[in-house]
């Protein structure tokens, strides 16, 4: 593991959160599982039926410390049934409709997430973004305070100066495709407090763009400057600024030719890009050409952490995003 990820296991590993993992039927959950609870970074539900118990205990899998539920004989069904129906009921959802939703191990889950019965949930390893979220948006909603769920990455970059010591968070990487104005000020607002909370470092958040500080025109950058304007409005004490193109929000040489004066350029180590087309290919490209360690996509702006999977993810992958999803939830519970 990175030092940013053994970092994260440690902190989730001294307050440890109780996490549901709903993909039980997929063989990487209960090793996922079997590797978090030996760590002892959270207390793990599984979500399975028997059939998907046996199969795991038949391939070695060490299940003691995992808690396994089988939301179609849950005794829970019928109280959970009744709050979804209650929530969603001026939707038009029905009663009937709500009991058939719950036997869904989606919904099971994050309604335990609702009702305090878990502190986060982690899923995607089968199921596309589309349906982890539909539950946590009908159930959970978006965090006080917070008008947007976005998502993004933890980079790590190796021997890099720049950022903190080659750490930074993209955004949004994984979720908002055409973000206007107030939503990418709601990015940049909701990542910075995400780069607080993993990274225990002061956030230096630069809104990004083809041109720094007016040296082009585009519709595309009146709506970074707009975005920058919108953010600093709602949390002026932040160190954020715009637009500014990636060489001057990281190196400081470049940002003190481009944007004299600010406190942010060639400095920044939260990076908001534009749409989700840059943050996705931003990534990817740290990624692959400099060797960077991506964590994510990881979610932000809901009520209680849910985190998303990649369909191709490991199971190592799974236990990093479970701890996490442990540290959100730490620093969730802090803020109350």
């Amino acid at each position: 593991m990175s030092s940013f990820l053994d970092r994260i296991v440690e902190r989730a590993a001294a307050n440890t959160q109780t996490i549901v993992l709903p993909e039980g039927s997929d063989e990487r959950t209960f090793e996922a599982a079997a590797k978090a609870a030996k760590l002892g970074i959270a207390n793990i539900i599984v979500l399975a039926d028997e059939a998907a118990v046996a199969a795991a205990e038949a391939a070695g899998v060490e299940l003691q410390g995992i808690t396994c539920v089988d939301p179609a004989t849950s005794p829970d069904a019928e109280r959970f049934a009744d709050k979804l129906f209650e929530l969603r009921k001026e939707k038009g959802m029905t009663l009937e409709q709500a009991q058939e939703l719950i036997k869904n191990e989606l919904y099971y889950g994050v309604m335990m997430v609702s009702l305090g019965e878990a502190d986060g949930m982690v899923a995607g390893a089968a199921n596309a973004t589309s349906d982890v979220l539909r539950p946590c948006l009908q159930i959970l909603k978006t965090a006080p305070g917070t008008k947007l769920v976005s998502a993004f990455f933890v980079i790590v970059v190796p021997d890099c100066e720049y950022g903190k010591d080659g750490a930074f968070i993209f955004a949004d990487s994984g979720l908002v495709q055409h973000p206007d104005a107030e939503e990418l000020s709601e990015i940049a607002l909701s990542s910075a407090t995400s780069f607080e909370s993993l990274l225990e470092d002061t956030p230096v958040v630069a809104m990004l763009s083809h041109s720094t500080y007016g040296s082009a025109k585009s519709p595309s950058i009146d709506k970074v400057a707009e975005a920058t304007r919108l953010a600093k409005e709602k949390n002026p004490h932040l160190a954020l600024d715009g637009e500014m193109q990636l060489d001057a929000a990281v190196v400081p040489s470049v940002g003190q030719s481009k944007a004299p004066g600010s406190t942010v350029a060639g400095y920044a180590n939260v990076l908001v890009f534009p749409d989700l087309d840059s943050g996705n290919i931003g990534y990817k490209l740290a990624q692959r050409l400099a060797k960077a360690e991506a964590y994510g996509p990881i979610t932000q702006g809901l009520a209680k952490p849910v985190n998303d999977l990649s369909r191709g993810c490991s199971a190592d992958d799974i236990v990093g995003v479970v701890a996490i999803t442990a540290v959100q939830s730490q620093a969730r519970k802090a803020a109350l």
